[in-house]
């Protein structure tokens, strides 16, 4: 039995009532979490303006919300938008050992598909767990740095399996059928990171498009097309050796269903690149431990991992940060923006706030390099270290191992809720009720009993 075929027997038996406890109560918290970070872009400009044009696209009312919005589109239209928001604040979780977003496609995917479906609460916890399995094992057999440094994003080419599984689970797609639906997905990855080169705003097109391909996939499958079994490792054109040159096989199905890598993912508590989140941390701590004069500062270095040096810290957007993809992206921004005004929101990534004159100043007197001992615990370790050099030579300096809201340093359900819920209330008129909804997901009857329209839940 090769690996996609094991991941298809994983999604045809797995039972919720027979997924450890605390998988389950994980993955209601991850449907919350990915939930408020798409509800949150939902009065982005961009966001706005791309759901009227697919409102014009289809203007008969659909079977699924598009969150945020008083307005229903057809499932696939809906989870695409739904996707697209979900990563456009940079506020989705991340599970690190695959560096792979899950949520922002899993969660859309599943949704969609469980309102058109009319799917009850627990079918569709059963399939956004499959969707997390499959996707974070799939990523992690990339072999993340090589996978990375190739210059592949592997929220959408891990994106399409997991959509694919979370689709196959709702629509009870027999062995076969999954097998075929995952092998669909596969021929399906795509997305590169060219969009930091000149700042496009196209990154979130990534989830929304594995969604998508991901549910074709196991529509396709249903409708008697067939997908390569051997998508991962076939020896003319398997994905792994095309994609990777450090991948492994096995990663794939270890410890499958015995192991949950759901119980693995971080919590994102700043709304940027994941890979500036300890230098962050770096700049809370030492804010917090010392009386930091701005002016009397030298110079300030950050070592850390290569795919964060190269992700963060030598790019021309993250040096010269102009809009706020480049902000999002940039550690010495980060750093500056943290010992300038001591915290990083939404509103940290505005134009004006780039602009300011006393951050500009600070952010060019930080320089980040790779470092061996960071690169080799990555991914395992999204770690780094701040010095700052005062002028009269004074050294400040951290090592941060864990950033805040990893698995290592987490925060807890309360501070998701208290992430979530201005994240929800951007939109809806009582945030703690649908809160509520989500956490007890697994209660619902059927999807038909729950809107996401902006009128509330």
């Amino acid at each position: 039995m090769n690996q996609i075929e094991k991941l298809s027997e994983f999604i045809l038996n797995l039972e919720l009532d027979r997924v450890p406890k605390e998988v389950v109560n994980a993955s209601k918290y991850c449907v919350l979490d990915s939930f408020g970070a798409a509800v949150g872009a939902s009065k982005d400009q961009l966001i706005i303006d791309i759901v009227n044009e697919y409102i014009k696209l289809y203007p008969s009312q659909g079977d699924a919300d598009v969150w945020g919005f008083n307005h229903q589109l057809p499932f696939i239209q809906a989870a695409f938008l739904n996707a697209l928001m979900g990563h456009r604040l940079e506020l989705d979780d991340v599970h690190t050992k695959s560096k792979t977003h899950i949520g922002t496609v899993v969660v859309p995917t599943a949704i969609a598909l469980a309102q058109h479906l009319k799917s009850s609460g627990k079918e569709f916890l059963e399939a956004v767990i499959c969707g997390y399995e499959v996707m974070s094992r799939i990523g992690m057999a990339f072999g993340v740095s090589s996978h990375r440094n190739k210059g592949w994003h592997v929220t959408s080419t891990a994106g399409t399996f997991g959509a694919a599984a979370a689709a196959a689970k709702l629509m009870t797609l027999n062995y076969e059928q999954t097998v075929y639906a995952l092998g669909m997905a596969g021929t399906q990855s795509f997305g590169v990171w060219a969009f930091l080169g000149d700042s496009a705003s196209s990154k979130i097109l990534h989830p929304a498009r594995a969604a998508v391909s991901g549910i074709e996939a196991a529509i396709l499958a249903k409708s008697g097309m067939t997908g390569p079994s051997r998508i991962l490792d076939a020896s003319d054109g398997g994905l792994f050796q095309a994609m990777s040159d450090d991948y492994d096989l096995s990663q794939v199905s270890n410890n499958l269903g015995l192991k949950y890598e759901i119980l693995n993912v971080d919590n994102k508590p700043y709304p940027c690149c994941r890979s500036t989140h300890c230098a962050i941390d770096s700049a809370l701590y030492l804010k917090d431990k010392h009386a930091i004069d701005n002016d009397l500062i030298e110079k300030i270095e950050v070592d850390t991992y290569l795919v964060g040096y190269k992700q963060c810290g030598t790019t021309e957007g993250s040096i010269n940060p102009v809009t706020p993809t480049d902000a999002k992206f940039s550690t010495p921004y980060t750093i500056a923006e943290i010992l300038v005004h001591g915290k990083i929101t939404l509103d940290s990534f505005k134009t004006e706030s780039i602009k300011n004159p006393k951050v500009q100043e600070l952010l060019k007197k930080i320089t980040v390099k790779p470092n061996g001992t960071f690169t080799e615990r990555y991914p395992d370790h999204w770690g780094c270290k701040t010095k700052i050099i005062m002028k009269d030579g004074t050294v400040l300096e951290v090592e941060i191992k864990d950033a805040l809201g990893s698995v290592a340093n987490p925060i807890t359900e309360k501070d998701i809720k208290n992430k979530v819920e201005p994240l929800l209330a951007v939109a809806y008129k009582d945030a703690t009720t649908i809160t509520d909804i989500l956490l007890s997901i697994d209660k619902v009857e059927s999807f038909s009993q729950i809107s996401f329209n902006n009128n509330g839940v």
